[in-house]
This record gives C-alpha cells, sequence and structure tokens, in this order.
C-alpha cells in the first residue's frame, strides 16, 4: 500500500504518438489542476480494466502506452476514489497511481483476478477478504474483495468495499454469489448498525433484475444509479452496452448525499464503431458516481 507522499479530435492510435515529455506534461498539470478542485464533493469510478490488455486486444498497438492513457482518461473527471477489478500487477498500479498522485490499496485474488483501490485521500487502513470467521471458502472470491478505510477531507471515515464477484449467468455462480455478497454484508454489520459511510463499488456480474441485487438493497444499500441515475446505465461491452453490472453502492451519510451516477460511455473509454480498428481501455465502461460531502 503507498501512503501519500462521440467523436474524439485526436485518434487514440495519434495519442500513442505524443511526445513523452507531453505526457510528463499532463501528469504534473493535469493531475496538480484536478488536485485544487473544491473539497465540497467526492467523485467515485468502478472499473473493471481487463488486466490493461485493452480491448480488442489484438487492436491495441502497445500495451506498455496503458497506464498513461488509463491515468490521462480517468483524470478527465477529477477522480477522488477508484476501484480496478482484473487490475494489473501491482507494480502498474503503482504506476498509475504516482501518475495521479494517489495512493493505492492493491487487493490480491483469490484466484488470477486482483483488484486495488486509488485514491487521493488518506489511506487509514486497508485488509484482503475481510471474512468474519478469518477462512475463505476455496470457491469464494475467487476474484477478489478488499476493505479499504479512506479519511475523507472533512475528517469523516469511509469504508470502501472493493469487490469483483464470481461470473457467469447460471444457477450455480448465482448461488456463489450469493454466498459472496452474504460475507461481505456480515462483515460491515458493525459499521451499518453504527450508521457509517460505506461504499461497496466494483463487478459485482449480476445486473439489478437478478437476485443478488436484492441481498444488497435489504442490507440497506443505496444503488447510486438508481437513486440519481442518468442515461441507460449500461457497463458492457464498450462497444455496444447491454448489462449493467458495475455497481456503486452506498450505505450510511454518504448514501444520503448522492447527486449523480453514470456509465462512463464515452471518450477511451469506448471504441469507436466508424473504426474497425479502435480499441476502448476495457471491455466494460467504468460506473461515476458523484457525492456531496
Amino acid at each position: 500500500m503507498k501512503m501519500k507522499n462521440n467523436k474524439m479530435s485526436v485518434s487514440r492510435r495519434n495519442f500513442l504518438g505524443m511526445s513523452s515529455s507531453a505526457i510528463v506534461g499532463f501528469s504534473i498539470l493535469g493531475i496538480n489542476a484536478c488536485n485544487r478542485k473544491s473539497e465540497t464533493y467526492v467523485t467515485v469510478v468502478a472499473y473493471n480494466v481487463l488486466k490493461f490488455t485493452g480491448w480488442p486486444a489484438e487492436n491495441m498497438p502497445d500495451k506498455s502506452q496503458m497506464p498513461k492513457l488509463m491515468a490521462e482518461e480517468l483524470t478527465k473527471y477529477s477522480p477522488d476514489i477508484i476501484n480496478f477489478s482484473e487490475s494489473p500487477d501491482e507494480s502498474v498500479v503503482r504506476s498509475v497511481a504516482d501518475l495521479l498522485n494517489m495512493n493505492y490499496a492493491f487487493l490480491p485474488s483469490g484466484g488470477n483476478w486482483p483488484g486495488a483501490v486509488l485514491t487521493r485521500f488518506e489511506i487509514v487502513n486497508s485488509e484482503n477478504a475481510p471474512l468474519i470467521n478469518k477462512s475463505r471458502p476455496e470457491d469464494l472470491f475467487t476474484r477478489h474483495w478488499g476493505k479499504v478505510v479512506i479519511e475523507l477531507p472533512n475528517k469523516e471515515l469511509i469504508s470502501v468495499h472493493s469487490a469483483h464477484l464470481h461470473p457467469h449467468d447460471n444457477p450455480v455462480s448465482a448461488e456463489i454469489r450469493q454466498r459472496e455478497i452474504a460475507e461481505i454484508i456480515k462483515s460491515m454489520e458493525n459499521d451499518l448498525k453504527s450508521d457509517k459511510s460505506i461504499l461497496v463499488i466494483g463487478d459485482l456480474n449480476h445486473t439489478p433484475a437478478m437476485p443478488e441485487y436484492n441481498q444488497w438493497m435489504n442490507a440497506g444499500l443505496k444503488d447510486t444509479y438508481a437513486v440519481s441515475g442518468i442515461g441507460d446505465g449500461l457497463t458492457i461491452r464498450a462497444d455496444t452496452p447491454s448489462k449493467r453490472i458495475d455497481f456503486i453502492l452506498a450505505a450510511g451519510p454518504i448514501a444520503e448525499q448522492i447527486i449523480e451516477s453514470k456509465a462512463l460511455f464515452e471518450g477511451a473509454f469506448r471504441t469507436n464503431p466508424l473504426d474497425p480498428e479502435s480499441y476502448a481501455l476495457s471491455d466494460h465502461l467504468p460506473q461515476y458516481a458523484k457525492f456531496k460531502i
């Protein structure tokens, strides 16, 4: 964990041809400008980043540029807290955090799909898969789940649960997800009873029409998109999105301060249907939410 110390005017292929000095200029000027914004809002992005392979991967000309491309696109939204599902290796996450002038917590996977939380605020604590019984069943959290406690500018502590639940749309996978959700809810019971601010962010691999969604709602969490959604909210795939499976859920005081929520079907997060050689940064779209504090 590092502690603090739709048309595009320029195509993605042209962007890759920019000089390294131009990219360094972005990291110094763009991020500093981002950090001078008002402290009255918190912006959150949940993003399955497909291990930074780009999508379609065969259209991605130089994967070594992905940290810079990712940082450049994310900074347009002045994010305060970012979740990565299907994160790249920790060294790559660190390079993105450095470009964004952020702290980060890397969350190892029970399988081969780690996660990460990046934030411009102070990370007070982080814990990977904080199960109450301290023993992870072999079939649960084969993607990732971690809890990161962050101190907001108003000194409020917020518990951020970064999660990527079991994939696939079949009864066996649904049952695994339901048990994963039950464990996450169990781990946050004290925070829920104490009315503390909580976020659950990530690729939850279910839609709002599936029973797993009701588990969150019955536990008292709010779906930021259902409260203040803009657009259709669909997050996969990045060419013609058809499902909403990436979420920013909230409970406690912050759940009463939701201003807007949307899927970012724009910029380098999506492909260009007029260009068969275009690529997006991932096959998912980021889910974005803004809160007043």
